[in-house]
């Protein structure tokens, strides 16, 4: 097992991190957070991906220090798996502790190097879950978007007659740096112009996907202030290779649909339920870079859970 020393975000790292993935959620907002209705956090919280990216960079050192990337290699794990609950919101100035459980690592049925990853704020649970190196993508593995057309064609922000949500968004590496910042961690590690160094970390394509799920909310005329939602828990499974072969610029199409158990309503009415949404990360010639099934839940049945 290994602890890290305590981290904490400030309000700073906080307003980067939105800023550079366009997250427009009030929850974050040093301005505006009060303007949720019955919000119990009583200031700004950092982002769910922001906290995932600082578990990844956290995830990089384990791995270093244990010499496991040749394991990874040998056995061609070529997915990463995050499999997150959140317990917790985490503010800004609150002391941050991770803990990554000894690795465990099984080639049957299939080669898998997993570690089991605790995150405390000032002592509270705040998440919990694995992170996973497989052969195959764990989450949403059965899709294939080989023969759709070509999604540079279709308008941005719009709903194509497959069901899915379609927001485009563009990889840039201010961007990545800033959210690298934003998340605690260094940015030299991935680029260095002089160096011709461009490599786009794991999260960063995946965090884009709160603003496409903020955007399609807004299109649907969601009331953000009086029916906020809260991310309950991240299933995500990224491509390496595919990450490896993104460069600046590269466009980034985001596919999103409820999952089939999951109705879409607004999280203002009476039949309220969480919700689970389908999402998918295309590149050049519709190859998957990630797969998500992202939940959420309205503010008010968490609050309701508590009392």
């Amino acid at each position: 097992m290994v602890t890290f020393d305590p981290n904490a975000f400030s309000q700073l790292h906080i307003d980067v991190a939105r800023n550079s993935t366009d997250d427009f959620n009030l929850f974050h907002d040093s301005k505006n957070w009060h303007k949720i209705k019955d919000n119990p956090f009583q200031g700004p919280i950092t982002l769910g991906f922001q906290l995932e990216s600082l578990l990844e960079g956290k995830v990089f050192e384990f791995r270093h220090q244990a010499n496991e990337q040749e394991l990874i290699n040998q056995y061609a794990l070529h997915f990463s798996n995050y499999q997150f609950t959140f317990a917790n919101a985490i503010k800004a100035g609150q002391l941050i502790e991770v803990e990554i459980k000894p690795s465990q690592f099984k080639t049957e049925p299939k080669p898998v190097l997993s570690n089991r990853i605790i995150v405390k704020s000032d002592g509270h649970m705040a998440l919990l879950g694995y992170k996973k190196e497989t052969t195959e993508p764990l989450f949403l593995s059965d899709v294939d978007f080989s023969d759709y057309a070509d999604l540079r064609h279709q308008a941005d922000r719009s709903f194509l007659n497959v069901g899915y949500f379609l927001k485009r968004k563009f990889m840039t590496t201010s961007n990545a740096k800033n959210f690298l910042c934003g998340s605690l961690r260094d940015q030299t590690e991935f680029f260095d112009e002089l160096q011709d160094k461009v490599i786009f970390p794991e999260i960063f394509p995946c965090a884009l996907l709160s603003s496409a799920l903020l955007e399609k909310a807004l299109k649907k005329g969601h009331d953000f202030e009086k029916n906020p939602m809260v991310y309950t828990s991240h299933k995500i499974s990224i491509d390496r290779r595919q990450l490896t072969l993104l460069r600046s610029n590269d466009a980034l199409h985001i596919l999103i649909k409820p999952a089939p158990d999951s109705a879409e309503h607004d999280f203002g009415e009476q039949t309220s339920t969480a919700l689970e949404y389908e999402c998918y990360g295309l590149v050049k010639h519709n190859a998957v870079l990630f797969r998500a099934l992202i939940s959420l839940a309205p503010l008010e049945l968490i609050l309701q859970s508590l009392n």
